[in-house]
């Protein structure tokens, strides 16, 4: 399985092309629909959450609700377009009236200057932020939302909430009175703030307000969970081949992330031997498992068949209404930084978007190790390589 999106962030259409997904997978506008619906909600959110309803269209690759083994196309409209189609037009020259947006003092944090310098765009800024933009990021959850579809059929499950917003956090304690995510998910999902309780909803309410009103911006940490995996899903034999590894990456690619971890994370490194390692024991029943999961359901770059646990850090955006010191590209004077559209804090949004990045290399994986052709056979493999596992 292999995908890529296009679009600018102001152009006409986002769009995704995913290779390898096997027929006979049932998927519906709604699956998508109800994702994308997903990330454009969250406290502390801008207004284009409010000029934008994303919605999917099935180019290819789907019929009758069904994959055909083909690539699938996706493709969601931007409403925002229609008060950017000049700025934005492909096939007109530019001229004054239609380059009146132009950025030319790079925000500092985002990618507005080591773009614009590594690809000669002397002229404009915009060239850079208009795929720069987080606004990519809805086709990789329109990709995440077909993956969870795959996992689902192989019973494995894939949930994203937030740990923090600046200072106000969510206990992670609570987290062990939950049989399944989808006790989790009812939670969660209940707050705009996707925290753990209404203690911790209420807190980064309030540092997402202040935030706003002191014209700021303010990051935090996600953290996405998944149960349901097979065992050894991934491999030692190669860094390119370890599952967290490439989990990794996928994390780290999301705009404005800046940190991943697995499990424990960090705190393992203040910790000794015996307090991190997960001690094996064996059932009739359910054959090895481990007593705790503070590796965050990996060994050697291998699934254990806990749940896998990764957390990831979101700066703060990097447009401030109260901007700081940049320099003008064309007169190499000082000015404060230019101001585009923004929200407040995303990492309401990281978590839906990290939960799809987890999704798809989870379900690269998956496909990686069973057949890749039809939806049933890949499930037949599955239930047989389980038994086998459960048997060793």
């Amino acid at each position: 399985m292999k995908y890529t999106t296009a679009g600018e962030s102001h152009g006409p259409e986002e769009i995704a092309v995913i290779e390898g997904i096997p027929a006979g997978l049932h998927i519906t506008q709604e699956d998508v629909d109800f994702e994308l619906a997903r990330r454009q909600r969250g406290y502390g959110r801008g207004e284009r959450q409010k000029i934008e309803t994303d919605t999917v269209t099935f180019l290819t690759g789907v019929r009758h609700q069904e994959t055909l083994g083909s690539p699938i196309t996706l493709n969601v409209h931007n409403d925002d377009h229609n008060n950017w189609s000049k700025i934005m037009a492909p096939n007109a020259p530019a001229t004054s009236e239609n380059t009146l947006r132009k950025v030319l003092r790079p925000r500092p944090g985002h990618a507005d200057l080591v773009g614009g310098i590594k690809y000669r765009h002397h002229d404009d800024l915009r060239n850079v932020l208009e795929r720069s933009s987080a606004r990519e990021t809805t086709m990789r959850v329109a990709v995440g939302a077909v993956a969870k579809k795959l996992l689902a059929e192989i019973g494995v499950d894939v949930h994203g909430f937030v740990v923090n917003v600046g200072p106000a956090k969510s206990n992670l304690n609570e987290l062990t009175k939950y049989k399944s995510l989808q006790e989790l998910r009812n939670v969660t999902e209940g707050f705009e703030t996707r925290a753990l309780n209404q203690e911790a909803d209420d807190a980064i309410r309030e540092v997402i307000d202040k935030t706003k009103r002191d014209a700021n911006t303010v990051g935090g940490q996600v953290q996405v969970i998944a149960t349901g995996m097979p065992v050894g899903i991934g491999s030692y034999v190669s860094a390119d081949d370890k599952l967290d590894g490439k989990i990794a990456r996928a994390i780290v690619g999301i705009n404005a992330f800046k940190g991943v971890q697995f499990g424990g994370g960090f705190d393992n490194a203040e910790k000794y031997g015996d307090q991190v390692m997960d001690e094996i024991f064996w059932d009739k029943d359910k054959g090895f498992y481990r007593g705790s999961d503070n590796l965050g359901g990996f060994e050697g770059g291998m699934t254990t068949g806990e749940a896998i646990v990764v957390r990831g850090v979101v700066k703060p955006i990097p447009t401030l209404y109260r901007p700081m010191q940049s320099v003008d590209i064309d007169t190499h004077e000082d000015h404060k930084a230019s101001i585009e559209r923004s929200d407040t804090t995303a990492v309401t949004a990281a978590a839906v978007i990290a939960e799809a990045m987890v999704a798809i290399e989870l379900a690269k994986a998956v496909l990686d190790k069973f057949d890749a052709d039809s939806i049933e056979r890949m499930k037949e493999q599955v239930a047989v390589y389980r038994a086998e596992v459960k048997a060793f």
